[in-house]
């Protein structure tokens, strides 16, 4: 089939912002694309418009004929009481043993697939809807931000289909490690700009580093023969003898030029709370049991996190890492046990629940004045909120008219232009992009505090994390290995899982399909 898509020469805009600006790509059928950029910058849009929901200002979008599109729904279209492998059936018309296939290369069968769909976490949901795209055989799959809020062995499952899948694929994601396992070829959008690059998106941005230091070399090497070139000009156009030298000077100089060092937005630039190291237990639990009057989630949890640990709280979507969360934070009380911080501690939140409650007439700037420490300077304040996309008049904007992302940023701002020695985040990397994820990893890196977190990013993981707690069949336990060992673990075990079953993800859908078509229905 060849090329799938060619975006010709487009144009998108929304008032005085400017998303697209004469941007060109072509996608392949035989190529794996990882989709990055700023937030803002018009992923999503250029998404809307490959499906037709959004109009081009100008240029076109050129479909070959037998294109076809699979989109990953964020939002359900669920019928009351249907079962998983009900909702499926309907939403392909395929036999049910199809369905039932395709569902089990997601590990979704028996309760999960003949229970009810709406009793399913949202990670079990998403599982759903991906068996549902992949029955109607696209060729080309759209998936914004895929692995938003699911969980590690759901991510890695999805990792092993995608590896295996020999269709074209589109993939936004902020989440390095995700795209590098998964996509050959990079996609960036800058400045309405599209770049194909055919390397990982490491690769890419290893690439974009390279090259800035060297336009920046180049700049100074150019500024410094400015000044020379400027210098003899100065002492010698006027003496009769060596103005001759001192024209010919003159032109060389014309010639001299800068390298335009593009930039989509300033750095982020993000410290932590600067705070003073303590040694010793920070948190202690004690015979623990964490829940809801209805139920245990965990029981006898015996865990410490010293002072000065970055603690990642890990396990699978629905086990009670969340709940463990809000108990040590006092915000759900315990069953039974006690949760104690050392002498001293002062504590900040990053949480749902935290968010949701902003006063909503203040301002971005008034809030972040508000929760900052004594003597913070305003630059620090204004240089933070543009880190989390708050520049220019966007600090004027009342908290009652900003998005759920928008919330999430102000209130991650606030936290880290604090004094509190202990850090309690729940996925402080949603939201954020590439650029701004990495910025917060190495605040939290050079913190003296305490960070007790959780997080579905693993490159994020990998960098921060000093020690793992795993939350898991109704326990909390200190896990004996580091992140990375932690990560071969569930790796190991999805592979044991997919070998007894006998399956893995060594054929295609439509192969599969194919050699089943003579089955009865």
């Amino acid at each position: 089939m060849g090329e799938l898509l060619q975006i010709k020469n487009v144009y998108k805009s929304y008032g005085d912002q400017v998303l697209l600006d004469g941007a060109d790509a072509t996608i392949r059928d035989d190529i794996k694309l990882g989709f990055i950029g700023r937030n803002g910058a018009g992923k999503s849009t250029l998404l809307k418009i490959i499906m037709g929901d959004e109009e081009l200002d100008k240029g076109e979008i050129s479909r070959h004929p037998n294109l076809k599109i699979g989109y990953l729904r964020q939002h359900d279209d669920f019928l009351p009481g249907e079962s998983a492998i009900q909702y499926l059936m309907r939403d392909s018309n395929q036999p049910e043993w199809k369905c039932g296939e395709v569902a089990g290369q997601f590990e979704v069968k028996g309760t999960y697939l003949e229970g009810p769909i709406s009793k399913l976490s949202g990670g079990w949901q998403t599982r759903v809807k991906l068996a549902a795209l992949l029955l109607h055989e696209p060729n080309l799959l759209l998936l914004d931000e895929p692995t938003n809020f699911l969980d590690l062995r759901t991510q890695i499952l999805l990792e092993h289909f995608l590896r295996d899948y020999r269709e074209a694929c589109l993939i936004v994601s902020h989440d390095r490690a995700f795209l590098n396992a998964t996509c050959e070829h990079t996609l960036d959008l800058s400045r309405g700009k599209l770049t194909m690059y055919p390397g990982k998106v490491d690769d890419f941005l290893q690439y974009q580093e390279d090259r800035r230091m060297h336009d920046e070399r180049t700049n100074a090497a150019v500024m410094a023969k400015r000044r020379h070139l400027e210098e003899f000009i100065a002492k010698n156009k006027a003496r009769a003898s060596t103005a001759t030298r001192a024209k010919s000077k003159s032109k060389q100089l014309e010639r001299l030029e800068l390298i335009e060092i593009e930039s989509d937005a300033p750095t982020a630039n993000i410290r932590a709370p600067l705070v003073e190291p303590r040694q010793g237990p920070a948190l202690r639990c004690r015979d623990l049991t964490i829940g809801y009057p209805e139920r245990d989630i965990a029981t006898g949890i015996d865990v410490e996190i010293d002072h000065g640990s970055r603690a990642a709280i890990v396990g699978d979507n629905g086990q009670g890492k969340t709940t463990f969360l809000r108990t040590i934070v006092d915000s759900l009380k315990p069953k039974k046990g006690d949760a104690r911080w050392g002498h001293g501690c002062s504590i900040g939140i990053y949480a749902q629940h935290v968010y949701t409650s902003l006063p909503e007439k203040r301002t971005v700037l008034d809030q972040l004045e508000y929760v900052a420490a004594p003597g913070t300077k305003m630059q620090r304040i204004l240089d933070l909120a543009g880190a989390m996309l708050f520049r220019g008049d966007a600090v004027k904007k009342r908290i009652e008219v900003l998005s759920g992302g928008e919330r999430a940023r102000l209130c991650l701002a606030g936290l880290l232009l604090s004094q509190h020695n202990i850090l309690v985040m729940d996925e402080p990397g949603n939201h954020l992009d590439v650029d701004t994820v990495e910025a917060l990893a190495e605040a939290l890196i050079d913190y003296k505090g305490t960070v007790v977190f959780t997080s579905h990013d693993r490159h994020f993981m990998h960098r921060v994390a000093t020690c793992v707690i795993e939350v898991r069949d109704g326990r909390v336990t200190n896990y004996r290995g580091d992140y990375d060992s932690y990560l071969y673990m569930v790796n190991k075990e999805i592979d044991d899982g997919e070998r007894a079953d006998g399956r893995g993800f060594s054929k295609p859908p439509k192969e599969v399909f194919k050699e089943k078509k003579g089955k009865k229905k």
